[in-house]
């Protein structure tokens, strides 16, 4: 604390009653790096040593940084600390994510749901011979676990994911580290599915933007017994766009091994770094590779990159391409939240079971909000329920769930509005449209014969909206 030492460390017993913060009291307030080297298994205790160096009256926050080797079990003792620190978070402070501070991933805690899926998929692989490195005798053998029931099949009542995680520390550093490998792979495949579904499950969400103001207010239910009003809030987020610039993109792929790509057809930028792979269902390995964009990222199978318009350039033309992209994006978005707010319990039969999302945020006038998060593609099923009419989605709403959640809409004359990929590009499609083509082209739709076929399509830029409300009002 007083900066004649530069390097500390401590154990258990060096963990309870003192403060190696950077405190605005003491000489040395350079922010610190806290390695957690060995977690044990107390969650109490782990969150006991974490807070020697993160406490109030300090100059800036620590860094947390967990250290694991090569040696893939020992993710299995990462788990156990990440798992108990979110149980920890749930009592004593009623949101999951808290009670880790944030250092832990989701692909850390081995034992969730989602590992119980990715755990069942690997059981499935080697019964039926689809990870050919580990044949089922051989899995059984090694770790005393019987996948295989005694009439033959492969039983129900599987082996207990704690059961697995344990059996394999008792493995060869070699094939311990092959089957892991697989597993956590499944389980990244399990998570990124639950994310690209809006169905990802963290507990309560604490959202931040420039601004959160109520675009419109209605009461939905009021409780007989207590007079407690259930509200309908519709928020509109203004949030800053968070855009790359080239001198940062360029350093990414320096630093990842990535490569400088752009669109021959589209003239946008990305850059290619490789990522995690997935399974197909035979079990075989999908090579992928992210593209980040400046906006955004996608992960794309190998062989479609390879058959598609993007191709390499030099650094030069890399910075070109991406500029001028940069310049044409928004400095700020705007997009809509729909929450369901106050009591919630008498109808919660009626909101979307498959996804129970919490959202907490503050207003722009201060008011702090706590809600039920409504996707928007199901706010007309939910309104229908709960007696609100004409809530309907606007043109931007619209346009943003099809271009990022592959949403599709029915439009009034049998027309529907969708998401489609074209030669890996996302677009806006008009289905069953062609005999007003004409009408729709004047308002700023085109179209293109693909495969013999002539399709309507709503530029994806930023007159995307307005265009849309055009269609609207032509289709009646």
């Amino acid at each position: 604390m007083a900066g004649d030492k530069q390097i500390l460390i401590f154990s258990d017993a060096g963990g309870t009653g003192r403060s190696y913060h950077a405190d605005l009291n003491a000489v040395n307030r350079r922010r610190r790096s806290h390695y957690l080297l060995e977690a044990g298994w107390r969650a109490d205790n782990a969150i006991q040593g974490l807070g020697r160096s993160h406490r109030t009256n300090q100059a800036s926050a620590p860094i947390f940084r967990p250290v694991t080797t090569n040696v893939r079990g020992e993710h299995r003792f990462i788990s156990t600390i990440a798992r108990r620190l979110d149980s920890l978070g749930a009592l004593t402070r009623g949101q999951r994510q808290t009670g880790g501070n944030g250092i832990f991933d989701t692909k850390d805690n081995l034992e969730s749901e989602y590992a119980e899926y990715a755990l069942y998929e690997l059981f499935k692989q080697i019964y039926q011979g689809r990870f050919a490195q580990v044949p089922l005798g051989t899995f059984e053998q090694m770790t005393g676990l019987s996948l295989t029931s005694h009439e033959g099949g492969m039983k129900i009542d599987l082996p207990p994911l704690r059961q697995f995680l344990n059996r394999l520390l008792a493995l060869k550093i070699g094939m311990q580290n092959l089957i892991f490998e697989r597993f956590e792979l499944l389980l990244s495949q399990q998570i990124e599915t639950a994310k690209a579904q809006g169905i990802f499950e963290v507990g309560v969400e604490t959202l931040r933007a420039e601004r959160f103001t109520v675009a419109s207010i209605e009461s939905v239910y009021t409780h007989p017994g207590t007079g407690s009003v259930t509200n309908y809030l519709k928020i509109e987020r203004t949030q800053k766009t968070d855009i790359k610039t080239a001198v940062e993109a360029v350093e990414l792929a320096t630093n990842y091994q990535g490569r400088l790509m752009v669109n021959s057809k589209s003239g946008s930028a990305a850059v290619c770094i490789p990522t995690h792979s997935i399974f197909d269902d035979q079990g075989g390995v999908i090579p992928r590779v992210l593209l980040v964009r400046p906006q955004k990222e996608t992960r794309v199978p190998v062989d479609k990159l390879k058959s598609s318009n993007w191709k390499q350039v030099l650094t030069d033309e890399f910075v070109v391409a991406w500029s001028k992209e940069v310049e044409e994006l928004p400095k700020f978005t705007i997009d809509y939240i729909h929450l369901v707010t106050g009591i919630l319990l008498p109808i919660w039969k009626v909101l979307p079971q498959q996804n129970s999302r919490v959202f907490r945020l503050q207003l722009s006038n201060g008011e702090k909000v706590l809600g039920r998060v409504v996707n928007a593609e199901n706010i007309r099923q939910v309104a229908e329920q709960l007696g609100m009419k004409n809530k309907l989605l606007s043109p931007e709403e619209l346009i943003s769930l099809v271009l990022n959640e592959r949403y599709s809409e029915q439009l009034p004359g049998g027309v529907t509005l969708r998401s489609s990929s074209i030669a890996s590009e996302r677009r806006i499609e008009l289905v069953n449209a062609l005999s007003l083509a004409d009408r729709l082209v004047a308002v700023g739709c085109f179209t293109e014969i693909i495969q013999w076929k002539k399709r309507v399509f709503i530029p994806a830029n930023s007159k995307a909206a307005s265009i849309l409300a055009a269609v609207i009002e032509i289709l009646g």
